[in-house]
């Protein structure tokens, strides 16, 4: 029994294998040079031979051991033709060792590659993942894919070809029979007319590794900063998508396995974008290429893009989640704000569109505890007064934020108003102003003062000492011949009572400064007398 196992081959650090040296000798030219070099050395009964990087681990030289053992017989099937081929080639089993040996049957099972079905193509292209480098090395995968792009052009889906508005998919193995070069270039002029929806081929390429599919792509000649096809760019996105929603897959490679495929993603985005994305669909392209570690220079870029199409985007598009330091990413909608603002094609009609957006995205974020008063106003602020026909929308945001932040302080509260345009607030929304205890009562002032450049007669209904600031009770009076005749008898009840309530008001933050201003002089009193009294 020992003299039929007088080979140790350790495989990969993973598994030993007791074997026949004269067996495997027999059919596999390295071994037996590896055999004969060991006895020189007298050290392969002690120790054996070491071999790393075999092609499938232990499972493969399992394989190969069986079809020694069977006297060069093995059923090859194109689930194990990959890592078959890849061992024969690793090993030198050649017809130059043994007539009909591992490495010609597994050529001539792969003579018909052309032949073989659709799934058929996929199970072997698949199996090359666990021995990516030597069937890459060997050619192999080379063949695999050209078969696999041979195929779809064969069967190319009608829906890529003509303007039918059908997005569903259709079986290759029934598909019309289409033809295309897929090593061609799209043009933007031509590409809105090619574009499917999504692709017969789609989800089944969807589950291979990145690896290979940085080879498909390749081979059809759209790698980097070549891809200029927005069929391919659409694929790879979705192929991203799916490795994000596949927790196992993004588990066993890292972002840098996808980072090739995410920058042309980019490129193609960038040369097609203008004429194929709306600002929801560029939206969603920077968040499914920001799980892979997006470029700086590529990021700006695609910024760029969605800032120019602001004005189509809707408030669902910019509630883009943050990270730990709030719950919406404040800060790209920031920048988006800006490259529209800065836009060389700019209309009042977009500018206001994008005023009415932002207003509505204010009442959104506010809430957020973790959204700083400097982001707040770095929004509300973010475009210029004419985008906004009313303010409105912006004092409802910061009620909202004043309510979920109770323990803003006085000065706080004040700097949160200094976005508002009083003029361009509604009389209702004055009224509520007026009526907010949580608005300081300067504001509320300024508010209701600013009412007056709205009432169509030389009266005032307020008038403010100009030679002060101060909000005391003597300087805020009602005219007694006032015309409110253009207002209902319930708005000027209204009217009346707030001012009344803000003189109240005035009166009380008067007499506190008072108060203050008394402490503090005593306070100095005490500091310029301690030195005498040492």
């Amino acid at each position: 029994m020992q003299g039929l196992c007088n080979l140790q081959i350790h495989i990969n650090g993973e598994q030993t294998f007791f074997l026949d040296g004269k067996i495997i000798s027999k059919y596999s030219g390295r071994l037996k040079k590896s055999i004969k070099q060991e006895k020189r050395r007298a050290e392969i009964k002690k120790s054996g031979i070491e071999i790393d990087d075999f092609p499938g681990g232990a499972y493969g030289f399992e394989l190969v051991s069986r079809f020694c053992y069977n006297n060069g017989g093995i059923s090859i099937t194109v689930s194990n033709v990959s890592l078959l081929h890849c061992c024969a080639v690793f090993l030198g089993m050649t017809e130059k060792i043994s007539t009909k040996n591992l490495f010609q049957q597994t050529e001539n099972f792969l003579e018909r590659i052309l032949y073989w079905s659709w799934s058929d193509i996929l199970v072997c292209l698949k199996n090359c993942d666990s021995c990516f480098s030597h069937a890459d090395s060997s050619g192999l995968l080379q063949r695999l894919i050209h078969a696999l792009l041979a195929k779809i052009a064969q069967n190319l889906d009608i829906n890529i070809i003509t303007s039918s508005s059908s997005c569903s998919s259709s079986s290759p193995e029934t598909a019309s029979g289409f033809r295309f070069s897929y090593s061609s270039k799209a043009t933007p002029d031509s590409v809105k007319q090619s574009s499917p929806c999504k692709a017969w081929w789609f989800d089944d390429l969807a589950n291979f590794p990145p690896n290979i599919i940085e080879r498909v792509i390749q081979s059809m000649g759209f790698y980097g900063t070549d891809n200029n096809s927005l069929l391919l760019t659409k694929f790879l996105l979705h192929y991203l998508k799916t490795a994000t929603q596949r927790n196992a897959n993004y588990n066993t490679y890292s972002r840098l396995d996808y980072g090739g495929l995410a920058d042309t993603v980019i490129h193609g985005v960038i040369m097609v974008g203008k004429i194929a994305f709306s600002c929801r669909g560029l939206l969603w392209v920077l968040r499914v290429v920001s799980g892979f570690g997006l470029k700086k220079d590529y990021r700006v870029e695609l910024e760029k893009m969605i800032g120019n199409t602001l004005d189509q985007a809707t408030l669902d598009d910019l509630l883009i989640s943050g990270n730990e330091r709030g719950v919406y990413d404040v800060n790209l909608v920031l920048r988006l704000i800006k490259v529209f603002v800065n836009s060389d094609e700019m209309s009042l009609r977009r500018m206001k569109k994008v005023g009415r957006l932002i207003d509505k995205y204010l009442g959104e974020i506010s809430p957020d505890q973790n959204l700083k008063i400097s982001k707040f106003l770095g929004v509300a602020e973010s475009l210029p007064d004419c985008a906004r026909d009313s303010f409105d929308g912006v004092y409802r945001a910061i009620d909202i934020y004043i309510e979920s932040h109770r323990g803003l302080s006085f000065e706080e509260r004040s700097s949160l108003c200094r976005c508002l345009n009083y003029e361009k607030l509604s009389l209702e929304v004055c009224k509520e102003l007026a009526k907010n205890p949580k608005i300081p009562p300067r504001i509320a002032v300024q508010a209701l003062i600013s009412q007056k450049s709205k009432t169509p007669t030389k009266d005032q209904l307020v008038y403010m000492n100009p030679s002060t600031n101060s909000c005391s009770s003597h300087q805020m009076v009602l005219k007694k011949d006032i015309n409110l005749h253009i207002f209902s008898k319930e708005d000027k009840d209204h009217m009346t009572l707030s001012l009344q309530r803000m003189q109240r008001r005035a009166v009380e933050l008067e007499k506190t400064c008072m108060v203050m201003k008394g402490q503090m002089s005593k306070m100095v009193r005490h500091n310029r007398d301690f030195p005498r009294l040492c």
